[in-house]
């Protein structure tokens, strides 16, 4: 179910929420394992027959641990890790490699067309990001109840924050409805829940009638003009943004509603004055967990600059890749990785760039770049690209009036999460997010209810 629908908004989440404070004060110590429950619920909404995967995959690597932590075998780990990728592989890139082998001329390389379960990326590098901590000593094994709610915690479970073990296992134990915060915490889970639904509602799916059109006729061949080029790209930006952002800023505050703090994941990344500044904003829990979990482990920057250099570039590829199974995100990383490779050649040229000009140049490459992260093929790219080049004729016309209020919510407004703990408790602030929330059901009910972008990775 999505969390812009009326059966999670008015049903399932209602409903979470009031078993849970029912169970959390009559019976603590079936808390977490009611918190599972629901998440299985949640994930099984989408499709019952990736249950048992799920299931699975966290059975499977809890056994793995705690065989690791009796017999100590270093070899368990690893291929811990190896099978988990293995399963990410099967059901994401198999058909992906299929067609790469297919341009070689009378092979004929099957594909599986296997459907692509909600939410594995995400929970396949919550394992890696355990078992890698676990080999190094730095985590300790937990029970089964906790581990599951760990990798199965349905705010995050299909899109993320990628949440550290350390971050939230600890949390597991509190009492949420014991602390003095606690009415306060469960308010500002609301407002960012109501903030992140307007986000997503009212600024990233209008965009859609902007971008879905244009990018579709560059995939069916048609020449797009410099206008057109422009909406779609620049469209694009802010709609991704907002879409995920505020599916982020949902997860965050429902977390909250339920007592447990998620990290942030979004940090005003537009206003970003280099390529390497818009990283440490952009999807942070997972520019964290590429930095500890590959680039690190790739030698990072303690074995000389070709080393370094070398790394980064191989560490945003595969985080291209990651995000789909596709050429066209492999590029997308790939030119990440030479742009961050080029600052730190910058840095070490001690080449200064003032920040008006870091902020344009970081901000056009970004734009640029997701011509290919949202094309379905370079082609269609190549139309985009034309197009906003000035190399095609005609399609000057510009849409441009959601792009320009996006626009100035994303880079001068603050982030959901800092102006929720900034505002302080007011009965008009109730009644303000109480008429939002009634705004955004209207708007639900309205109009066409997009996907949250971030679903296909």
């Amino acid at each position: 179910m999505l969390f812009n629908s009326y059966v999670f908004l008015l049903a399932f989440l209602p409903t979470a929420l009031v078993l849970h404070g029912l169970v959390a004060r009559a019976a603590p110590a079936w808390r977490l394992p009611l918190l599972v429950v629901l998440s299985f619920v949640f994930y099984g909404w989408w499709d019952v027959r990736f249950v048992p995967l799920l299931a699975g995959s966290i059975l499977v690597n809890w056994l793995v641990a705690r065989a690791f932590e009796r017999t100590g075998s270093r070899w368990l780990i690893p291929a811990a890790i190896a099978g988990n990728l293995a399963l990410l592989g099967v059901f994401k890139y198999v058909d992906f490699f299929a067609d790469l082998a297919n341009l070689i001329p009378g092979l004929g390389a099957p594909r599986l067309g296997l459907a692509l379960p909600l939410g594995i990326s995400f929970f396949t590098f919550h394992h890696i990001m355990y078992l890698s901590d676990l080999r190094a000593g730095r985590a300790p094994a937990f029970g089964l109840v906790k581990y599951a709610l760990y990798i199965a915690f349905f705010p995050q479970v299909l899109a993320g924050p990628l949440v550290r073990w350390s971050e939230i296992m600890h949390q597991f134990d509190e009492r949420p409805y014991a602390r003095a915060d606690a009415a306060e915490r469960f308010a500002r889970g609301l407002v960012l829940l109501a903030v992140g639904l307007a986000k997503k509602v009212f600024l990233g799916d209008p965009l859609a009638a902007y971008v879905n059109p244009v990018f579709q006729a560059a995939a069916q061949g048609r020449a797009i003009g410099s206008g057109e080029a422009w909406q779609a790209a620049l469209g694009f930006t802010f709609q991704i943004y907002f879409d995920f952002s505020g599916y982020t800023d949902m997860a965050l505050g429902i977390a909250l509603m339920f007592g447990l703090v998620l990290p942030q994941n979004f940090d005003v990344p537009y206003r970003a004055t280099s390529l390497q500044d818009f990283w440490r904003r952009w999807h942070m829990t997972l520019s964290r967990f590429l930095r500890d979990y590959l680039y690190i482990p790739m030698g990072g920057n303690r074995r000389g600059l070709p080393r370094q250099v070398g790394a980064l570039f191989a560490t945003m590829a595969l985080g291209g890749l990651w995000h789909g199974a596709g050429l066209t995100f492999l590029a997308w990383g790939s030119l990440h990785g030479a742009g961050l490779g080029a600052g730190i050649l910058a840095r070490r040229a001690r080449l200064r760039i003032p920040a008006p000009v870091g902020w344009a140049l970081t901000s056009l490459f970004v734009v640029l770049t997701w011509v290919l992260f949202r094309a379905s093929s370079f082609d269609a790219a190549l139309a985009i690209y034309k197009g906003l080049a000035g190399l095609t004729p005609g399609g000057t016309a510009f849409k441009w009036r959601a792009i320009a209020a996006a626009a100035l919510v994303a880079t001068l407004g603050p982030t959901a999460w800092a102006a929720v703990h900034r505002l302080p408790p007011r009965r008009s602030l109730a009644i303000g997010v109480a008429l939002l929330f009634v705004l955004v059901l209207l708007k639900i009910g309205d109009d066409a209810n997009y996907e949250f972008i971030y679903f296909q990775f």
